[in-house]
């Protein structure tokens, strides 16, 4: 609750207002029935219509500035509520942002969209009600009980009675509901995690006729969802019948004591009609606060969900200044990274001393790569890495500015890894990684970011135009933008469209082919002349003419760019400046494509296989 505060300083003003307002339009309800009562007990019996119409008037007045100042109220609480939550959103998505790939991880993507989004709107309801209830329920309840021990003491004890009892009840209640609201929200979290692997893989489970499947997995976490809720609601709504059952148990005790009173002629009967109309409001009042410990019992819930986010600790902050003279662009010195910390570096290595240009392991996962048919070692769609893959150990590679690095390996041996941390998506658990002789844990990250053009190998271009895919927000100009299409091959296709560079992609690029979306992709990430440039699979689908005619113009335009290239076909790293071969996190092979072919027999093995004929024929 200390985060929503914070956000609800800058409108105190505004809320005081508010509240004063609401308060003034509250006290005129209460003044109602008091008129009513005096006008039945004290004026009805003069006779006098003129009064009459003069006290009727003034409950008419009462009636229309209450409903006002009700209305002005309401509508100050909501605008509090709608920026308050503005900014807890903004802030929220800016630190989800910023936010380092591990901790996203850590509470996976599908949780933090059902924070940014279902959380925030629990707070946003929060808001409004605790200021539209939180101070006309009050002032409802204790000015009713107030007015009507003025007006009759008697009958205001069966209400007063009747008040520990409603207070335990609500303190019950609302102590059992907000850890039930906090597992409703967890299982919102799964629910969004189904529906976006079920939206992300649509084209895989209609192929391989796995609806009925996906139905029925959805409905196990579907009836998961509204179990949860169930519970928590069946818990709340407990409160609303309980509360009515114990005021109407005293509204009924009133008007049998209130019959007995007037047939005695202790009391009057418009002091009776008054009482019960307060008894009315009464019991309302204690039903707006039952509903409003609802709201507060989810606000709260959820704002601890989102203040957890929002207290994480800056993961990737930017240290002390380290620089070494090394002579060269881009190096890894003995990096060791696991998504999961709580496994421990290997200290067997190969080659305590530095770089490996060749070195027998294992072959498993071999003939996969061997076939050009690997996926990317990425994460898996829920945002979580899986925990067996992408693991490095003890990596150690130099490269000198405008000289390009081959990385090929299986499945799962921390090609993509090793992108990500040279990114700083990722700090090493274990060495130093350098650009241009600095520790990149001392760049900026807008600072660092901005050395790079990268392509994912599942990256993705949005429902703009093309031109605008590829500028990507950045200070690009026209010029540049057709000079990196040139480059990525991908302007024969531009051309050809009816509105070329102003043509409106579809939702997930889906009216491009896998080539022309890869050239695309390629193009965004030359626009802006990057000083490094990252390319992660992103010629998987591309035919052996254009991705010969890619690295040619790459090598033509960009050739002071220092270039990284994972690539699952060997022809698209063999004229690399050095090649790195990995399986299960481990350098097999580092160096030139004729010294690999000489030392390393896995990437020979590999290089025969994919080049076929042509491979065996250079051999003899």
């Amino acid at each position: 609750m200390k985060m929503i505060f914070s956000y609800l300083k800058p409108y105190v003003p505004r809320m005081l207002l508010g509240l004063a307002i609401k308060f003034t339009g509250t006290i005129m309800d209460l003044l109602i029935p008091w008129i009513l009562s005096h006008t039945i007990d004290d004026i009805v019996p003069l006779r006098d219509v003129r009064l009459i119409f003069i006290w009727g008037g003034i409950m008419f007045l009462c009636a229309a500035f209450a409903f006002i100042t009700n209305v002005i109220a309401n509508r100050m609480a909501s605008k509090v509520a709608r920026d308050a939550t503005e900014a807890i959103r903004h802030d929220l998505f800016v630190k989800i942002s910023y936010m380092s790939c591990r901790q996203v991880d850590e509470y996976t993507i599908p949780s933090l969209q059902s924070r940014l989004t279902n959380d925030t709107y629990h707070i946003q309801r929060m808001i409004g009600t605790m200021q539209r209830l939180g101070v006309r329920a009050p002032i409802l309840l204790l000015g009713g009980i107030i007015v009507t021990l003025a007006l009759e003491p008697v009958l205001s004890l069966t209400l007063i009675l009747m008040l520990p009892f409603i207070t335990l009840l609500v303190w019950l209640i609302s102590k059992k509901g907000i850890p039930l609201f906090s597992e409703s929200q967890r299982s919102i979290d799964r629910l969004v995690r189904t529906v976006r692997e079920n939206i992300a893989g649509i084209r895989v489970i209609k192929a391989l006729s796995k609806t009925a499947y996906e139905k029925e997995r959805f409905q196990e976490v579907n009836r998961e969802v509204v179990k949860t809720e169930t519970r928590a609601g069946i818990t709340m709504a407990l409160t609303n019948p309980a509360m009515n059952l114990l005021l109407n148990l005293g509204l009924t005790l009133v008007i049998i004591v209130g019959a007995f009173r007037i047939n005695a002629g202790l009391t009057k009967s418009g002091e009776i009609i008054a009482f019960l109309t307060y008894f009315t409001i009464i019991l309302n009042a204690m039903l707006s606060i039952t509903r409003m410990f609802e709201m507060f019992s989810k606000g709260t819930a959820s704002a601890e969900r989102i203040q957890e986010v929002l207290e994480a600790p800056d993961d990737l902050a930017v240290e002390p200044a380290d620089h070494v003279d090394n002579g060269y662009h881009i190096t890894f010195e003995h990096v060791t990274f696991s998504y999961h910390k709580s496994k421990t570096r290997n200290n067997d290595s190969d080659d305590p001393a530095g770089i490996l240009p060749g070195s027998p392991a294992g072959s498993r996962n071999r003939d996969r790569v061997r076939n050009g048919s690997q996926r990317n070692n990425g994460v898996m769609d829920s945002g979580v890495p899986d925990e067996k893959k992408n693991t490095i150990e003890d990596i150690s590679f130099a490269l000198r500015k405008g000289e390009t690095l081959g990385i090929i390996g299986a499945t799962g041996s921390g090609k993509s890894t090793i992108i990500r941390l040279l990114l700083r998506l990722y700090d090493p658990d274990e060495g130093v990684i350098r650009i241009s002789g600095t520790d990149i844990r001392s760049i900026p990250p807008d600072e660092l970011h901005t050395k790079f053009g990268v392509v994912f190998q599942n990256d993705i271009l949005f429902a703009d135009t093309i031109a605008s895919n590829i500028a990507f927000g950045r200070d690009v100009s026209m010029e540049q933008i057709e000079r990196a299409a040139v480059c990525a091959q991908a302007r024969e296709f531009i051309e050809a469209l009816p509105l070329k560079y102003d043509h409106l992609l579809a939702m997930k690029s889906s009216n491009l082919s896998g080539g022309q979306r890869q050239r695309l992709l390629i193009a965004r990430a030359l626009a802006a002349d990057p000083e490094i440039l990252i390319l992660d699979d992103s010629s998987s689908a591309l035919d052996y003419k254009t991705d010969f005619l890619l690295r040619r113009a790459l090598a033509e335009n960009f050739g002071d760019t220092t270039t990284i290239i994972i690539a699952q076909r060997i022809s698209s790293i063999m004229h690399a400046d050095r090649i790195l071969v990995l399986e299960d996190g481990r350098m097999l092979g580092y160096g030139t494509h004729d010294e690999l072919l000489e030392n390393c027999t896995v990437y020979k093995e590999i290089y025969e296989l994919q080049m076929g004929g042509e491979a065996v024929a250079q051999s003899r």
